[in-house]
Formats: C-alpha cells, sequence, structure tokens
C-alpha cells in the first residue's frame, strides 16, 4: 500500500496472509477502475458512461479521453505519485473523471461532501493535508475561504465541465502521465469523511480492492450487468455514494444517471426517461418517493432493483412500492468503515428483503461483542469484523481503540440480533448519534457547535421522531443569565461559522435546568422521554 498506505492509518488492517487469501478467492484484484475506464473504452466506446439529467452526457471514450487530459493537467500543476488532492465538487459527471484523472497521477482522493460546511472542510483538510484542492464554482468562493481555515499550504483550483471535456479553470499545460504512475487496487486511492463520535468528523482510509469485493457481491446479490442503467442518488464521496455511482458503473461498462440534487420528482423523471434498471438510495429516499402520490403518474416499470440502506424501511409502503413498479428492493448493512455485513439478494423472500439488513456475508466473519466480550452464541451484541470489504480504518490512527476491538475486529455502533438462518436485524445503538434520512450525526458535535453561541450556556442534542426522517435533531438548551436564543437565531449563528446543514438543530427546547443523573451528566434518557411526550401533545392538537 505504497501511496499513502499504512503509516498514514495507524497499523495494519490485513495481515501479508489475509490478502494472499482474499486474492486467491477472487475477493480482491490487480485490475483498477482505471483499467475498466481503458477497457470500456476500448470495448464499448459510444455506450453511454455518465448522464448529467436530463441529457448531457459522456461516452466512455469521452470519459476515458478527458480524464487523460485532466490528469495530464494535474501532472502539469505538479500533482504527483502519492500527492492528496481534495475534491469539493457537487455530484456530476465531471467529479467521477476527477477521480479517476487524480488515480491516473497515482495520487490520491480527499473527497469532501458537497454540502460540506467551510467549518467541517477546513477540518477535513488540516487532517488529510492535500496538496491541493479542486472545487466546482458553487463552492469556489466556500473552498477558498476552507483552505484559509486549515492553515495550510493549499492551492485551489476551480474545475470546468464544457461539452465533452473537464478541465481545470486555471491555464496549465498538461503533462503526459505514464500508465505505470496510476495507483494499483491496494494503493490507497480515497480519503473521505465520517461522522465522529465527538466534534468534527474523522478520516477514513480506503483501497480500492474493499470495493471491488463490494461491488462483486452487489453484482451477484442483484443480478446486474453492463445493461443495467444505474440512478445512484446518494453523494459520491461517501461509501453508499461511492460503490453505486462510481465503482459498480465503472466496473460493469455500464451506465449511470447523475442528478445534481435529489427531488423525489426529479427521481421519477429520469426514471421515466433514461429507463433506470437499478435505483440506490437511502431508505428515506426511497420513503419519500413512495410517499409521493405524484410519482405514481411517471412510468417507472423499467426499474428492476432497488439498493437502500441506514435504517428500516416501512414494510407496507415498500411492499406497495415493489407491487407498482415490479422491482425487487434489497436491503444491506454495512458503514463506510466496515464496507457491509450483511446484505439481502433478489432471491430473498419479500419478508427478508423488506424485514431484515439480510443474511450475514461469511466471509466477513462478523461476530457479537459486549464490551470487549465475545457474545456472538447469543446472538445479540454489537457486531464486529474481519474481512475484504473493510476500510484501513481512520486516518492517523485515530480513535483506533474505538473502532477495533483489542484483537483487530473492527466495529459497528449498533446492537443487532442474528436469527438461526443468519439474518441480522438492528435492535439499538451504542452511540450517541442521530440518525436522519440515514446519515449518522453526532450529538456531540452538534451539542460542540451550538455552546459556541454566547446565549448557550449547556446544550444537549437528542433524536426527536420523524415518520419521514427516522429522527430529527432536537437541542435543549440552558441559557446564560439574562440571555435569550431561538432557532431561527441559532440557525444563523451557525451557518455563518461554516456549519453544514445536515447537523443544524430542528427544534429548539429552552429549559431552566437540563435534567442531571446521579453523576451530575445531563440525563439524556429524560430528554428523549420528554420529547416523545411533547410531539404527541402537538399531535393531539393538531
Amino acid at each position: 500500500m505504497s501511496a499513502g498506505g499504512l503509516d498514514s492509518v495507524g497499523s495494519p488492517a490485513f495481515t501479508g496472509e489475509d490478502c494472499a487469501r482474499f486474492r486467491a478467492a477472487g475477493w480482491w484484484s490487480d485490475f483498477t477502475l482505471s483499467d475498466a475506464v481503458r477497457r470500456n473504452a476500448d470495448r464499448t466506446p459510444d455506450h453511454p458512461a455518465y448522464l448529467d439529467h436530463p441529457d448531457a452526457s459522456l461516452t466512455w471514450r469521452e470519459f476515458d479521453g478527458a480524464a487523460t487530459y485532466l490528469a495530464g493537467q494535474l501532472a502539469g500543476h505538479g500533482v504527483a505519485r502519492g500527492d492528496r488532492v481534495a475534491v469539493w465538487h457537487g455530484d456530476s459527471t465531471a467529479i467521477h473523471v476527477l477521480f479517476v484523472a487524480i488515480e491516473r497521477c497515482g495520487a490520491i482522493v480527499v473527497g469532501i461532501g458537497a454540502r460540506a460546511g467551510t467549518r467541517e472542510a477546513a477540518a477535513i483538510l488540516r487532517n488529510a493535508g492535500p496538496k491541493i484542492l479542486l472545487s466546482d464554482h458553487k463552492r469556489g468562493a466556500a473552498a477558498t475561504e476552507a483552505a484559509s481555515m486549515a492553515e495550510i499550504p493549499l492551492a485551489v483550483l476551480g474545475v470546468v465541465r464544457a461539452g465533452d471535456a473537464v478541465h481545470l479553470s486555471a491555464d496549465v499545460e498538461p503533462k503526459p502521465v505514464r500508465v505505470e504512475a496510476q495507483l494499483g487496487a491496494d494503493d490507497v486511492f480515497l480519503i473521505n469523511s465520517t461522522s465522529g463520535t465527538t466534534g468534527l468528523p474523522k478520516c477514513v482510509v480506503h483501497t480500492q480492492n474493499r470495493w471491488f469485493y463490494f461491488h462483486q457481491l452487489a453484482v451477484a446479490n442483484g443480478l446486474l450487468t453492463g445493461d443495467d442503467v444505474f440512478l445512484p442518488v446518494i453523494p459520491t464521496p461517501f461509501g453508499f455514494g461511492l460503490w453505486t455511482s462510481h465503482t459498480t458503473p465503472i466496473f460493469l461498462g455500464a451506465t449511470a444517471v447523475i442528478l445534481e440534487r435529489f427531488t423525489t420528482a426529479a427521481a421519477a423523471e429520469a426514471i421515466e426517461r433514461h429507463k433506470v434498471t437499478v435505483l440506490c438510495c437511502v431508505s428515506t429516499q426511497l420513503t419519500m418517493l413512495m410517499a409521493d402520490r405524484s410519482c405514481r403518474d411517471r412510468d417507472l416499470s423499467s426499474l428492476r432493483v432497488v439498493f437502500t440502506g441506514g435504517e428500516a424501511l416501512p414494510y407496507r409502503p415498500a411492499a406497495e412500492f415493489e407491487e407498482v413498479t415490479g422491482a425487487k428492493i434489497l436491503q444491506f448493512y454495512g458503514s463506510n468503515e466496515t464496507g457491509l455485513l450483511s446484505a439481502t439478494t433478489v432471491h430473498d423472500t419479500a419478508e427478508r428483503r423488506l424485514r431484515t439488513g439480510g443474511r450475514i456475508v461469511p466471509e466477513m466473519s462478523v461476530r457479537l461483542f459486549d464490551g470487549d466480550q465475545d457474545v456472538t452464541e447469543t446472538g445479540r451484541g454489537q457486531p464486529a469484523c474481519r474481512g475484504p470489504a473493510t476500510s484501513l480504518g481512520y486516518l492517523g490512527g485515530t480513535d483506533h481503540d474505538k473502532l477495533f476491538t483489542p484483537d483487530g475486529w473492527m466495529r459497528m455502533g449498533d446492537i443487532c440480533e442474528i436469527d438461526a438462518e443468519g439474518f441480522l436485524r438492528v435492535t439499538g445503538r451504542t452511540s450517541d448519534f442521530i440518525l436522519r434520512g440515514g446519515k449518522n450525526i453526532s450529538a456531540s458535535q452538534v451539542e460542540d457547535v451550538a455552546m459556541t453561541h454566547p446565549a448557550i450556556a449547556l446544550a444537549a442534542a437528542v433524536a426527536m421522531p420523524d415518520p419521514l426522517f427516522g429522527e430529527k435533531v432536537c437541542l435543549y438548551v440552558e441559557v446564560a443569565d439574562g440571555a435569550t436564543i431561538d432557532l431561527p437565531a441559532l440557525v444563523k449563528h451557525l451557518l455563518a461559522l461554516g456549519v453544514s446543514k445536515e447537523i443544524l438543530p430542528e427544534r429548539l427546547i429552552v429549559l431552566d435546568e437540563l435534567p442531571r443523573s446521579s453523576g451530575g451528566k445531563v440525563a439524556k434518557g429524560e430528554l428523549r422521554q420528554d420529547i416523545r411526550v411533547r410531539m404527541e401533545a402537538d399531535d393531539e392538537r393538531s
């Protein structure tokens, strides 16, 4: 793992014996995404590779040419093997060209979510230390601000899509890039972020091979082929978005339709217009589609498979969606760090597909823990795994002891039950997260930023039940003497700090004093009960 390898992580995730076994089984390969793009350009040059809905597209020949030209520009700017290149870009064809171009230079993508605030982006830049930051025009000013906040030497360049070309906005003379310079399948190729349990997000380190393995399982479970048309509506830098919009479409040589922003109307229109066969979305997005009756006016009959995850689906609407469209909904369970631990397939019954996270994947070697004690035999506990889909861990070994068990198994943050047939269900959570629309939001992160407001003396964030998103962020506060605060004022303050919109509180409750446990800590259990009672009262009044 030569390019930004194991010393970037803190400790090895796999032994040499593990790697040899994964290769012998065919789970890992020496074939890379850049190799796959060249193969696609050779075999099916005129097949659509990526389409920016509604109609801007690149064929595989054009995609390959665009990635080669952009790699040359990056090399001309001084990007070399082992460098890190930050990408803060909206979902579009261009971001996929960027990822392949960076790979061809032998450099590593530092992926920043399109909706990140400047504070979050700056923290990622500070932790990952990229050489340059590439952004689209919508994030141009924010990118410059985040780079300044990161206080590291960093060039900020714009990226422009024009016709079948993607190029740097700066006038850079392209420099030839040797094929030998590109990354290998075991090299670190991506550093992205995940919700931290304290403060700001942590950076997760990825090789291509972990996603090649994930890709193979997706193909087997969904019977996917190069003739499929994908509609992935999860942001690209993150795990679920990465394999559905980048890894699997490229390895298959299939077509991916990209929405700049998800709405139910845009998704339904894209499915009908492009005859989408594979929809990839978090559970909340699928719930929104199922609830929007106007989507039934669109022809969704081309759908064959829907990959979804993040939280439980409402069974009855999901079953009705299958009946209306003819598609099969496939759920899986995993994380950005671990990959998938369990998955459903098109061969499973509707009961299994819609009510569970699927059957445990044997080669992921899942065990259940209570603290550091192995309780696998009980069928209930916190899952941990060691297998070919896992990441290398957190950059610099941050929170290594929290992510891994003492003997090296990578933990999840949930409590799960595994039945006698190996099917998994999530029954609880070990970490203080709020799961909003499939995204983990750290309660302590919300609390930390809220307490930057001078009126707030103490803050406690808890999950507020929501029929669509599963949970939303409710913030309880004590105010400083004589101070006042309301939700609009707090939100305005947080946005001015560059806080990501995804972690903004959606309800604010001011108390004279937050309840405390006997040990003096805020009694969040009482607050969770309080918000449930308040919401029940709201329902009765409405």
